[in-house]
């Protein structure tokens, strides 16, 4: 019988940074193919996590956080989608922003109604990836203000 070696902190936290990120890119995607979030979901788990390509190896995740990050955001789409039209100014609905940022919304809008993860935690994690997918840009500056807000209505106590 083998075992797994136990994971270190550091390791535990790559891999939901990790999560973060596929869930992301998993939300785009169903957003724009339509497709299932089941077959979405499958694809990234089977096809991503861990996966070894020619331009090098893609990070192992944490298999239950992406899922429930995907899954929670299509069930309470409309709950997220709502917190992060009251953080954006009125002439900017969710409609309106970016696909990119507005599956990022939606995967931190998870974090912070469906979960424990400290806020603070949330927040930086997705500025971290607004600022890896837009390097040149200020949108990194623009999430973090909109996920501040959305933070401050679902979990007021944190500040």
């Amino acid at each position: 019988m083998t075992t797994r070696p136990e994971l270190s902190g550091n390791q535990k936290r790559k891999m939901r940074t990790a999560s973060r990120l596929y869930a992301v890119q998993a939300l785009f995607q169903m957003e724009h193919s339509g497709q299932a979030s089941d077959v979405v979901a499958r694809e990234f788990l089977d096809h991503r996590f861990g996966a070894i390509y020619d331009e090098g190896e893609m990070q192992e995740g944490d298999p239950d956080l992406f899922e429930k990050i995907v899954n929670d955001a299509v069930n309470h789409q409309a709950l997220i989608d709502q917190m992060t039209d009251r953080a954006l100014v009125a002439k900017w609905p969710i409609a309106r922003i970016d696909p990119t940022l507005r599956s990022l919304f939606r995967a931190a809008g998870v974090e912070l109604t469906q979960s424990d993860t400290p806020p603070k935690v949330v927040i930086v994690e997705y500025v971290d990836l607004a600022a890896a997918f837009y390097p040149d840009g200020k949108e990194s500056k623009f999430c973090n203000a909109v996920l501040d807000h959305m933070a401050r209505e679902a979990k007021p106590e944190a500040f």
